[in-house]
């Protein structure tokens, strides 16, 4: 177990403990090991304490964990041996005793409720962060209920655009305990050329062919189908869209670009630990999703300097002005998403000054910035009388 001490006159050397559901390093995630990596060598005798759940064998690898362990964080693992077991209290109950934190912080509805239902904020500062759901279906409704009840107990919600926040409020969360942080973005580092090059190769792409490319998970949310059938409509042109990521939407993927007669067109890649040689390789970033809060994907873009056409949906208009550093486009307009993809990919001066204008954006939602704004929340927590 790894925590977080943060140098503060009101309490000696006070604990954070953050628990996170997740099987992989989703955006939520990446940004809670940034921010331990980063407060560790930014904060004096700072620690980050990491507590997960994992499903399965003892031995059965998990990348979060392995990523946080590499990055040389103490990763804690509630074992569950089924869905709703509840051979998972006890241990929570003993290891929050065990490490008596000040704060406790939780990430997903499960840690969420887990939080309220055991009673582990008590006597102590609990910061809910809320990063919206990825479904749009009945199992969203139920998560929304369970949130209900259990975010109306945490000190601060923390979430990351103006939308989510309004939904907080709907649902009987006081404005002044919601605070609203954007993720962040580490700066770009462009790979050799000699590396992008082999990219191309290996997928297949030859040279002055546009390369669209669009990286998240395959779910419904995400719009991965909205974007196929949008470039469907580019008849005549030849281009080759990639997708990165994973999930129960590849096989609908690939049932539309047969039907569409795009098959050759799209390659999925599966999971890429390193995303940072596709966005080198990309003329144009496609975010075609039907919901989002604060989308890494738009960020690392911006941060890369590529072309981005986004739905403006959730905080993407609160990142991204349209016609400035990217063109945005409503949710499901197929006819305007493969408009705004077209007119980049005749216009390589546009691409570029978007690109451009991107690119000043990133330094506003650096690390180091992020790390010092969850620190200030501490501070207003462990301040306050709730």
């Amino acid at each position: 177990m790894l925590y977080f001490q943060i140098d503060l006159p009101i309490s000696a050397n006070p604990r954070v403990l953050a628990m996170m559901e997740a099987a992989s390093v989703t955006g939520p995630a990446k940004n809670l090991i940034e921010f331990a990596r980063l407060a560790a060598l930014e904060a004096p005798g700072a620690e980050v304490g990491i507590l997960t759940f994992q499903r399965g064998a003892a031995g059965s690898r998990n990348p979060f964990v392995e990523a946080g362990r590499q990055n040389g964080l103490s990763v804690d693992v509630v074992r569950e041996r089924f869905a709703f077991d509840p051979g998972i209290l006890p241990q929570l109950r003993a290891m929050v005793a065990a490490r008596a934190p000040d704060i406790i912080q939780s990430h997903n509805v499960k840690s969420h409720f887990l939080v309220r239902l055991l009673g582990l904020h008590k006597g102590r500062r609990w910061i809910a962060f809320h990063h919206g759901y990825t479904t749009t279906d009945k199992k969203m409704e139920v998560y929304n209920q369970l949130n209900r009840w259990s975010l109306r107990a945490a000190h601060q919600v923390v979430t990351v655009c103006g939308p989510f926040s309004q939904d907080l409020q709907r649902m009987g969360i006081p404005a002044e305990r919601i605070a609203i942080r954007h993720n962040m973005v580490k700066p770009f580092v462009a790979p050799p050329a000699s590396e992008v090059a082999r990219l191309r190769g290996e997928l297949r792409i030859p040279e002055g062919i546009p390369v669209i490319l669009s990286v998240g998970r395959l779910s419904r949310e995400k719009g991965h189908l909205d974007l196929i059938s949008a470039l469907g409509r580019l008849r005549g042109r030849t281009w080759r869209l990639v997708l990165v990521g994973e999930g129960p939407e590849r096989g609908p993927i690939e049932e539309l670009c047969a039907g569409l007669g795009l098959t050759d067109a799209v390659i999925l890649t599966g999971l890429q630990r390193d995303v940072w040689p596709y966005y080198a390789l990309a003329d144009v970033v496609a975010l075609p999703s039907h919901s989002e809060g604060s989308p890494n994907v738009l960020l690392e873009a911006m941060a890369a300097g590529r072309a981005v056409v986004a739905t403006a949906v959730g905080g993407v208009p609160e990142i991204a002005t349209d016609g400035e550093n990217a063109l945005l486009v409503a949710a499901g307009d197929n006819e305007a998403m493969a408009g705004a993809i077209a007119r980049l990919m005749d216009d390589q001066e546009r691409r570029r000054r978007l690109g451009s204008n991107a690119a000043k954006i990133a330094p506003g939602y650096a690390p180091e910035a992020y790390c010092e704004s969850l620190l200030g929340i501490y501070r207003k927590v462990l301040c306050g009388s709730r």
